[in-house]
């Protein structure tokens, strides 16, 4: 279907400079999760006016939206992420994964009629621990669908996403308040409860498989110096290679916060930020359609030892792909040294190099729809 391509990557090509600046604006104004009220509105506004269906605040999600196009049989979902990390900005390039969403779905977009492509472009909030594609799944979203994919930034091109495992966790000790000088006996430590768990946590790492990972920070640690901390407050990871192994290891970490108020008689409260992130299942035969593609546009897929980092890192993404077929590569700004979540990263992710990698995104993602298309009719 090399007229189908072309005609997509016409598409791409005539919308760039409105992609460009769509990532822009977006990067310039960055919104953490469920706080996306400019992005969500801002992301489907091109959609809009090439003549998508949008449909605001989807399934009850303020800040999400589903923008649709077409009516053939084959559905192709195409997923938008705009949240921006707290204290960051766009340090993982959300606003080039949105416009080379929007931008892939411009080009299917040209060619739905002739190729029979229902487009889905799905906007999906809170990616940076709020679990926004886990809140559509439990709504209804996605279902039916035939195909979804986004495309993610890092530092090289990676085809294949290996993410781990994760669940979220918000922990909260309550202790007592006292005079640190005066009456330091009154008081009930809740800082000391988060040194206990975090030594724990430390000890914990030496008998862990290398496979696994836990990471947090402590968000709240008191109020004054002269005051033992009543109230503190952290946010902490744990991550596996599946969920069935983070199901294993997750109590195992839950003992060293029970620890922590065990040793200082504070009250320890866990609350999960979100359903736990799954591991990605690969749709093989359109990952190997989207490296064709990758390769015919130019790009370069770096070698196992460079490959092998920023995709392990964890996507609500891998819910998707658990039940719909799905791919996630990842497509190269040229950063290094730098990598996700610093903010010399998030500098890359504005110029030159940034622009190029999100349009070869846009049409490497459309190009692929069309193959998949081509694949189920040849079928």
């Amino acid at each position: 279907m090399p007229s189908l391509k072309d005609a997509a990557r016409e598409q791409v090509d005539r919308h760039s400079a409105e992609l460009i600046r769509l990532s822009e604006r977006l990067h310039a104004d960055p919104e953490t999760a469920w706080e996306e009220h400019r992005s969500a509105a801002m992301v489907p506004e091109l959609l809009d006016r090439a003549g998508f269906a949008v449909t605001p605040a989807y399934l009850g999600l303020e800040t999400a939206f589903l923008a649709r196009f077409g009516s053939g049989p084959t559905r192709i979902a195409l997923c938008a992420e705009y949240d921006a990390l707290p204290g960051l900005g766009h340090a993982c390039g959300h606003n080039l994964i949105a416009a080379s969403s929007v931008g892939a779905a411009l080009g299917l977009a040209a060619v739905a009629e002739d190729a029979g492509i229902t487009i889905e472009v799905y906007g999906t909030p809170a990616e940076e621990g709020g679990g926004g594609k886990i809140e559509l799944l439990d709504r209804g979203a996605f279902t039916g669908v035939d195909l979804a994919m986004m495309i993610h930034p890092a530092p090289v091109d990676v085809a294949e996403a290996r993410p781990f495992a994760v669940s979220h966790s918000k922990i909260s000790y309550t202790g007592k308040s006292a005079h640190a000088a005066a009456y330091p006996e009154a008081g009930v430590n809740a800082a000391d409860a988060f040194t206990v768990a975090q030594v724990a946590i430390g000890l914990l790492r030496q008998q862990l498989p290398s496979t696994t990972r836990v990471h947090g920070c402590v968000t709240h640690a008191g109020d004054a110096p002269n005051a033992i901390p009543e109230h503190t407050s952290g946010r902490w990871y744990v991550r596996a290679e599946t969920l069935e192994e983070l199901a294993e290891l997750e109590p195992r970490v839950m003992r060293t916060f029970e620890a922590g108020a065990l040793a200082t008689g504070c009250e320890l409260t866990v609350e999960a930020e979100s359903k736990p992130y799954a591991e990605f299942r690969t749709d093989e035969a359109t990952l190997a359609e989207y490296r064709a593609n990758a390769v015919e546009l130019g790009r370069e897929f770096a070698p196992p030892g460079i490959a092998g980092r920023m995709n392990r890192a964890s996507t609500d993404m891998g819910n998707v792909s658990q039940v719909v077929p799905a791919i996630h590569p990842y497509i190269g700004i040229g950063s290094l040294p730098a990598t996700n979540h610093q903010r010399e990263f998030a500098a890359f992710c504005v110029g030159a190099t940034a622009e190029r990698a999100m349009l070869d995104g846009a049409i490497a993602l459309a190009w692929t729809g069309v193959d998949r298309v081509k694949r189920v009719q040849a079928a």
